[in-house]
């Protein structure tokens, strides 16, 4: 086997602390936080003069992991598209939760904006995407039991 487990998924933020609130509203939780520089990172990297805090949040089970970074130095020469879903190569992270209806207003007070429209799957499910803050795209999927 050459692959044991995804770690994690990462986004670069601008707003380090919004986007930590906007992932705990979600219902993530927040495991850490930290500062990185230094040779390693530049070389990790392929950049130089590497400076960035980094938090890490996790699913209330514990087996997923975003990572948002937000880079002091050096400065990005380019933000990424907002592209329409159907865009090959745009990422997008899904969750299950509770309830789409409840999760979708509370995103909305983040600034999340909704993705077309909540659309119900037969009787399994209901499922939405919205565009959070930064662009990122946001699957939430309500099961229907």
């Amino acid at each position: 086997m050459t692959i044991h487990r995804m770690d994690h998924t990462g986004f670069v933020v601008t707003d380090l602390a919004a986007a930590i609130a906007f992932f705990v509203e979600l219902g993530l939780e927040l495991e850490g936080e930290t500062a990185v520089e230094g040779a390693w990172v530049d070389q990790l990297l392929g950049l130089e003069g590497v400076r960035a805090d980094i938090a890490v949040v996790r699913t209330p089970d514990g087996h997923g992991r975003v990572e948002l970074s937000t880079f002091h130095s050096p400065v990005a020469t380019s933000t990424a598209p907002r592209a329409p879903l159907n865009t090959p190569g745009i990422p997008r992270l899904t969750f299950v939760v509770d309830t789409v209806d409840d999760v979708l207003a509370r995103l909305r007070a983040h600034g999340a904006e909704l993705v077309g429209e909540v659309a119900q799957y037969e009787d399994y499910y209901r499922y939405c995407y919205v565009r959070g803050l930064e662009g990122i795209i946001i699957g939430l999927v309500e099961e229907l039991d």
